[in-house]
């Protein structure tokens, strides 16, 4: 039986990097988007996600609401039944770029923020481990840049704060479950597709005893 994979995240060129490494590991993955819903921030090329390519002739698009408890059950069910099973889940913490000063940030792009680059991460993290304690295994990995880049503005700073100290949490708390939580963090630009392969190569050896583990992807072919 082929491995069931979904990708959550935000549509970057880390995510698709990610993503064309994962198809390489399974004959169908599952792909959900994070809304690119920020004021300023690009538009996601939705025809692009929607549409199988050469990187992805197997992608399955599921649609969800990050920051909806209910829509978080939802994807991962859609998930099992589309893909029979879920045995690895990759989210991908990449938020756009929508730079601004503190007097600058509206009230909805707060709403925005805490809704789809908080709850959504805890609730669908949530969900999954619900999911992987009752079969009894599977494996997580978390993964995101060190800085959302030069033009790094507050919002995005503010929710790559957030998913590091998530990913902290979650390893943490990951000796004691039945499932693999790996964190992967990188500090290198341009190099997405360097970092995707690590992610994968780390997935294909992963265990039990290597659950709770963070790599960074730095310079030289480092890592730690």
């Amino acid at each position: 039986m082929s491995r069931g994979i979904i990708i959550v995240g935000n549509e970057s060129a880390l995510l698709s990097a990610i993503e064309s490494e994962m198809a390489r590991r399974a004959e169908r993955h599952a792909l959900a988007l994070i809304p690119s819903r920020l004021s300023g921030s690009p538009l996601p090329n939705a025809a692009a996600a929607m549409a199988p390519d050469a990187a992805a002739p197997s992608r399955i698009v599921l649609d969800w609401i990050p920051g909806s408890a209910i829509s978080a059950r939802t994807l991962l069910i859609a998930a099992e039944n589309r893909l029979e099973r879920i045995d690895e889940a990759v989210f991908v913490c990449d938020p756009p770029p929508a730079g601004r000063a503190v007097a600058n940030v509206s009230i909805a792009d707060v709403e925005v923020m805490l809704n789809d680059q908080v709850k959504g991460w805890f609730f669908l993290a949530r969900e999954l481990a619900a999911a992987f304690r009752a079969r009894g295994g599977g494996t997580l990995a978390l993964v995101y840049p060190e800085t959302a880049g030069k033009d790094e503005g507050l919002l995005e700073s503010a929710a790559l704060a957030v998913f590091r100290s998530f990913t902290r949490s979650v390893l943490a708390e990951a000796g004691g479950e039945p499932y693999v939580a790996l964190g992967f963090s990188s500090g290198e630009t341009g190099d997405e597709a360097g970092f995707a392969a690590f992610i994968a190569r780390q997935l294909d050896e992963a265990n039990r005893r290597g659950s709770g583990k963070h790599h960074r992807y730095g310079k030289h072919g480092i890592f730690r």
